[in-house]
């Protein structure tokens, strides 16, 4: 496929006039959010096929990683993943970045850096303005621009729910690909970006996101993960991943489930965007928090009496959000310098790997 396909064409006519509806009125759930609970994840592909592995596919199915790594040779590994949703908002030009940016941080995850993607569009035509179509795409394209990233194709259908995102191919040294299961016990835990996001977007949904709260969700879920590579050089950084749709608590899960290692959490270290915890406690929530709880959380230790607010948190969807490192304890000062260095400044350690079985408690 050398262009964007499509398998339906525009209508011959729309209202010039006729306001366009909003974005997220088309989904049933937004961003990160849309994500199959982990619970019927694990079922669906506990029936899959096991094909045979040829020795080249360094990172497969088998650690829930975010990407694909396929050994080219000694000097070069390529690093495939695909990402895409529904709307979390309803401004179509942040709605192309937040996806565009949430489709490249796996490829950050991973280690690498990103050379190409390919645009993963269903839309329903009908219903929305041609317009408002080509404003989400350029806004995944002015991501990928800022990431030094072409969209050299892709394809495009017609659909009940707007979808957005990107294929994203990225290439790293093999050496330097980062896994989600190798942290080991005495390892910290960083975290790069803020979490609440999809509380934000809770709010932005009964239309109670302040301006400068829709500011700060943008800002957050826009800003590539660019600082991965960098942190992958490092050889004290063991093992990394990015929160995304299963929450804080389940990507550290993922972690120390491929690793058999436990984690300990300080939440009052947890970095929140501003204003989480006024939404909280007004009650926003997403849906897939509770979806994430009932998923994992009989592997969670929560300290007693917590609060719902603080269950809420820590499986709170994020959409396009930051890495999260597993590092020895002196290179924490690098990995954060690197991660300041590129903008994150809300980054800051978190927590600690233990011994024993997979797990997290949260202090």
């Amino acid at each position: 496929m050398s262009a964007v396909e499509h398998t339906a064409s525009a209508p011959a006519s729309q209202a010039a006039d006729a306001p366009a509806p909003r974005l997220t009125s088309f989904s049933h759930g937004g961003g990160c959010g849309c994500k199959i609970a982990p619970g019927v994840l694990s079922q669906l592909l506990q029936g899959a096929a096991r094909l045979p592995v040829p020795p080249q596919l360094l990172v497969g199915l088998d650690t829930a990683d975010d990407a694909a790594v396929y050994r080219i040779d000694d000097q070069h590994a390529l690093v495939a993943t695909t990402d895409f949703f529904m709307p979390i908002v309803d401004d179509p030009d942040d709605f192309g970045r937040i996806a565009a940016a949430n489709a490249l941080s796996d490829i950050y995850a991973m280690g690498a850096s990103p050379i190409l993607a390919l645009a993963i569009v269903a839309m329903p035509i009908d219903r929305l303005p041609l317009e408002v179509i080509r404003r989400i795409l350029q806004g995944g394209e002015s991501v990928c621009a800022s990431a030094g990233v072409p969209i050299a194709g892709g394809h495009t259908i017609d659909s009940v729910e707007p979808i957005y995102g990107l294929v994203a191919i990225g290439l790293a040294h093999p050496a330097h690909i980062r896994r989600n299961d190798e942290a080991r016990p005495g390892d910290r835990l960083v975290l790069g970006k803020p979490l609440g996001v999809g509380i934000a977007s809770a709010a932005l949904r009964k239309d109670r996101l302040s301006p400068q709260g829709y500011a700060a969700m943008i800002a957050s879920a826009t800003q590539l993960n660019v600082s991965g590579p960098a942190l992958a050089r490092l050889p004290g950084v063991h093992a990394m991943t990015d929160i995304t749709g299963f929450g804080l608590l389940g990507h550290v899960l993922e972690m120390c489930r491929g690793a058999r290692v436990r984690a300990r959490i300080s939440s009052a270290s947890v970095p929140r965007l501003e204003g989480t915890d006024e939404r909280l406690a007004e009650g926003f929530v997403t849906g897939a928090s509770a979806r994430n709880w009932a998923a994992y959380g009989h592997e969670v230790l929560l300290p007693n009496a917590a609060p719902e607010s603080l269950r809420a948190l820590l499986t709170d969807p994020q959409t396009s959000g930051g890495l999260l490192v597993a590092c020895d304890p002196a290179s924490v000062d690098e990995v954060l310098a690197i991660l300041h260095r590129d903008g994150f400044a809300a980054a800051c350690e978190i927590g600690e790997v233990l011994a024993g079985e997979p797990g997290v408690e949260v202090r």
